[in-house]
């Protein structure tokens, strides 16, 4: 097996060699299998850019009609790129859950206290996906239990599979082991991280839930036991005379927490700033990040946190796009920020260090050619995006 976005010592792809030499047969051959189009070399240039460069006219007109086609699409990050189609309609019909967890086409995945059970991939190239269990493959009493979780349908089709969660706690072992002998209950970080993307989606609905189902076994208003319904998509209070029961409360539904991360451009808008807390491994820096907090919007979120970590006043903002991290249920909001002023005071309580970068020096940390060894988080995080957006917008004078 082959990486279709292997790279030299120098961060060139075959694409880029393609693109110098005008081969452009190779290209479209390579956009065909869904190389990356926007990899940056160490000189932080892309495929389009060397095509562009020398000359090579038929190569640079197909690089620059696909990325225009791209520009069309949504931006999916990684952990939201869930294919199945939720069906939310069918979480209040209980005898159409109970007669979908009875049939023998439906398929299961496996948590043992909040570990999914993955099988490792035989090849390096080839990424970690789910075992998929049947009804039949399963004890009776464990696929009866309200904790399993209904993530949805293969398709719109109302008669398509239908997908479960389970987390059997230490029962699951030795019965998913036993099927799956090459298979293994993981600790979800880092190795979710390395999943088939869209097996990555599915177990970000189904991990972000399980944990909010662990966490919230008693009614937070009262006390008393909490009862699943609706698929594992809502909880309600055993006693009934508890005040949750008037209104609609977020306790009884699963949480979501939303996050910003932002890229801050500086005025001049050649660097951008990148910080790194402690716990970062070493070398790493990413950009700033921090929860929104009640009767707060976005963009004053943005702007709050900057100044708060780095000293760094933030006028416009402008939404990018967003990734789930299920860890448990965060919803990483990223946005691009536009400082009014460049002088950092760190706060050393929230970060370890704060610096403004060049482009240049970012392109080399992108394509992990910096001289000192610096580097930024790996391209499923959205840190990684937006810096990468970035770099991308000088090429597209944007």
């Amino acid at each position: 097996v082959v990486d279709i976005d292997g790279k030299s010592e120098r961060g060139w792809t075959a694409l880029m060699f393609a693109a110098r030499n005008g081969h452009s047969s190779v290209i479209s051959t390579l956009i065909e299998k869904g190389c990356d189009v926007d990899s940056l070399n160490a000189s932080g240039q892309t495929a389009f850019d060397i095509a562009e460069f020398w000359n090579h006219k038929e190569a640079a007109s197909l690089l620059s009609q696909h990325k225009q086609e791209e520009q069309f699409n949504q931006i999916h990050n990684y952990y939201s790129l869930n294919p199945l189609y939720r069906a939310s309609d069918l979480r209040k019909d209980a005898d159409a859950l109970l007669a979908a967890k009875r049939n023998p086409s439906s398929k299961y995945i496996l948590f043992s206290n909040l570990q999914p059970f993955l099988l490792p991939p035989e090849d390096p190239k080839i990424k970690y996906k789910f075992a998929l269990f049947s009804c039949d493959q399963l004890p009776a009493s464990a696929i009866e239990k309200s904790r399993v979780i209904f993530l949805g349908l293969e398709t719109w089709d109302p008669d398509s599979n239908a997908w479960f969660a389970l987390d059997l706690g230490n029962e699951a072992t030795d019965l998913a082991k036993t099927l799956y002998p090459k298979g293994d209950f993981v600790a979800p970080m880092p190795i979710t991280m390395r999943m088939d993307s869209t097996h990555a989606g599915i177990f970000a609905e189904a991990h972000s839930i399980l944990c909010w189902l662990d966490r919230y076994k008693f009614c937070p208003t009262c006390g008393s036991k909490n009862k699943v319904v609706e698929g594992g998509y809502k909880q309600i209070c055993t006693d009934t005379d508890c005040r949750s029961h008037k209104g609609v409360h977020n306790t009884c539904y699963p949480r979501v927490d939303p996050s910003l991360i932002m890229l801050v451009v500086s005025t001049d808008k050649q660097h951008c700033l990148l910080g790194r807390q402690k716990r970062f491994p070493p070398k790493m820096y990413s950009c700033l990040a921090g929860f929104m907090e009640p009767g707060e919007c976005i963009e004053d979120t943005c702007r709050r946190e900057v100044e708060e970590e780095s000293g760094i006043k933030v006028g416009k903002v402008e939404y990018h796009s967003s990734q789930p991290w299920p860890f448990p249920a965060s919803l990483m909001l990223g946005c691009i920020a536009y400082a009014r002023t460049d002088n950092i005071q760190v706060d050393n309580n929230e970060l370890e260090d704060a610096r403004w970068f060049s482009r240049p020096e970012v392109s080399q940390m992108l394509a992990q050619q910096h001289p000192d060894g610096l580097f930024v988080p790996p391209r499923q995080a959205i840190a990684h995006q937006l810096i990468k957006s970035w770099i991308l917008s000088a090429h597209s004078h944007l």
